[in-house]
């Protein structure tokens, strides 16, 4: 799978957030489906929201944060994409790669 094609696609058709904060957030409020995380994202963050919520699907990108944030679009770095609706993008369908 395309991971950059996938997320053009999920950003035009469904709801992503982006920020660690957001995600944590929308875990809380039992919102998120699936996070996605950069390869280079602090791993106590990591650590600490799959503790809390490990009902939500997380996946490691091989693609670190300035990268993602390309991939997306933004002119900026992003760590974490929170998928509360994946649109016409098969971005559900990552299996989780973090243990």
């Amino acid at each position: 799978m395309d991971l950059s094609r996938q997320l053009k696609n999920a950003i035009a058709t469904g709801n992503l957030l982006f920020g660690q904060r957001q995600a944590k957030d929308a875990c809380e409020e039992g919102e998120a489906k699936m996070i996605i995380v950069a390869a280079n994202c602090p791993e106590d963050y990591l650590d600490a929201l799959r503790a809390s919520h490990p009902e939500v699907t997380m996946h490691r990108a091989r693609m670190v944060n300035r990268e993602l944030g390309i991939a997306c679009g933004k002119p900026f770095s992003v760590s974490t994409i929170t998928v509360l609706d994946a649109g016409d993008s098969e971005l559900l369908s990552l299996d989780s790669n973090i243990e």
